[in-house]
């Protein structure tokens, strides 16, 4: 029985790809592009497990199976590098909400020449790239030369050093994202706003609704199933600090505090070639990041509606 349903699924199967020959061929180069630049790749992850030796290459290199693993669950800079990744990880969770908010607030402008206007501004700090970005951080929080340095010298006072600083390197990471990425992350959300029938809120208009009650009743519910779908995308990157930024920002003041995961990776796999101990703290950060991920869109599908499979 179970023999024929397959044989029916399989002729099933072929029969739908037979008709629809034609999207299949488009997505066709996709396919080939993910298997060769995702899937192949990852059979170099091996060399975590490996005295990887660029010579003899990932084959040939003798096993160690969780030799560099130990190493680093036991080095100095476990607690740190772990302690700085979730910390800065969790500040930056701690700002999804904004986006949602600055949407909120952008669907309930009226003027539509202004809100086209607000829009595009709100969205170009996405497209300064990193390295200037960090540069005009650099530059406006000089204790010397910059901005705050100049408003302290008004009052006569030192301006602290913030960018050299283990106190303020987490706060300053954080919220420079918020001003850069808050533009462009509400336009998920302006879109799903985009779609609630305009009937909704005439209804709710003759019921004498306020304004909050429209967001509260209305909106909010709407975004409901958008904002637990890219909260679940978010926890599967939560210890994926970005490296960029991070690395740039760091200096011999904030080292303490701006070590994380990605930063370490590089000195240890680049910096050092040792390939097979980089490799093998970049899985263990894969590993935790899919863990959460599966966890987290498992604890949405058992209580709510929405998950990502």
């Amino acid at each position: 029985m179970n023999a024929s349903r397959a044989t029916f699924n399989v002729h099933y199967a072929w029969r739908r790809i037979s008709r629809n020959w034609g999207l299949y061929l488009l997505l066709l180069p996709a396919v080939v592009l993910l298997l060769c630049f995702t899937y192949k790749p990852m059979y170099g992850v091996v060399i975590a497990f490996k005295d990887f030796s660029p010579v003899k290459g990932i084959s040939e290199s003798p096993w160690a199976g969780f030799k560099y693993f130990e190493k680093f669950f036991h080095s100095y800079q476990f607690p740190i590098t772990i302690k700085n990744t979730v910390a800065i990880s969790l500040y930056s969770l701690a700002t999804f909400p904004i986006p949602i908010a600055f949407a909120l607030l952008v669907n309930q402008m009226r003027q539509n020449r202004f809100k086209r206007v607000f829009q595009t501004i709100s969205y170009m700090p996405h497209f300064i790239s990193t390295v200037v970005l960090v540069g005009l951080l650099l530059i406006l929080l000089s204790p010397s030369s910059g901005l705050i340095g100049q408003l302290y010298g008004l009052f006569g006072a030192e301006a602290p050093n913030v960018m050299g600083s283990t106190t303020w390197f987490s706060s300053v990471f954080v919220w420079s994202d918020v001003w850069q990425h808050t533009g462009w992350d509400s336009i998920i959300y302006i879109a799903a706003l985009s779609t609630v029938n305009p009937s909704l809120y005439e209804a709710a208009t003759m019921d004498g609704a306020s304004r909050w009650q429209k967001i509260r009743y209305i909106d909010i519910p709407m975004l409901i199933p958008t904002v637990i779908t890219l909260l679940i995308l978010r926890m599967g990157g939560l210890l994926g600090v970005g490296f960029e930024k991070a690395y740039l920002m760091q200096n011999n003041l904030n080292i303490s505090s701006s070590e994380v995961i990605s930063t370490y990776v590089y000195k240890i796999g680049l910096l050092s070639s040792q390939y097979s101990f980089s490799a093998a703290i970049n899985l263990f950060n894969t590993m935790i990041n899919f863990a959460l991920l599966i966890l987290v869109n498992y604890m949405s599908k058992k209580f709510s509606e929405n998950s990502l499979w």
